[in-house]
């Protein structure tokens, strides 16, 4: 028992570091063009300050590895947790897909086409996380409270530059 405790925490590290991770993989993304293409758009008077965006993001993506460490501990031999896993992973993978589309392809239309699909599959990762572990999916309201106010920003920007 002392040593299936001693697991369930050591799983803690990589459960955050993977969010973590995506988001540093996204930031290569966004980090040069914050300065460069990103400060030549229109934006709404809603946007907050490019400062907050890293810390932000930061701990959403430690929340979000905090929600799957939830999910992992209830043992991933159960179907339940390997189908909210995958379904972590999918979101996971368009979060990072979205950086790519709006900063690294300066793209706004089409980052706002991938954040309607992650908030989609936002919800859809909570639905599966519900079946598992309710605290995770607590977790996860920041996250799709930041993601929706994302997509009305993402959307102004289309809007204030066609």
């Amino acid at each position: 028992m002392k040593n299936q405790s001693i697991y369930h925490y050591l799983l803690l590290i990589p459960a955050i570091l993977l969010p973590l991770f995506i988001g540093f993989i996204g930031s290569y993304f966004t980090i040069s063009q914050v300065t460069g293409w990103f400060v030549t758009l229109n934006k709404p008077w809603f946007s907050p300050p490019n400062w907050v965006f890293a810390p932000a993001w930061t701990i959403l993506y430690i929340l979000m590895g905090l929600s799957w460490w939830f999910v992992l501990k209830s043992g991933f031999e159960k179907p339940s947790v390997r189908r909210a896993t995958f379904w972590f992973l999918i979101q996971l993978a368009v979060n990072l897909l979205w950086s790519i589309v709006f900063f690294g392809m300066e793209s706004p239309a089409g980052a706002l086409g991938v954040i309607f699909l992650l908030l989609f599959l936002i919800l859809v990762n909570m639905h599966y996380f519900r079946f598992v572990s309710r605290c995770s999916v607590y977790l996860l309201i920041p996250y799709l409270c930041w993601t929706s106010f994302a997509t009305l920003l993402n959307a102004m920007i289309v809007i204030l530059n066609l």
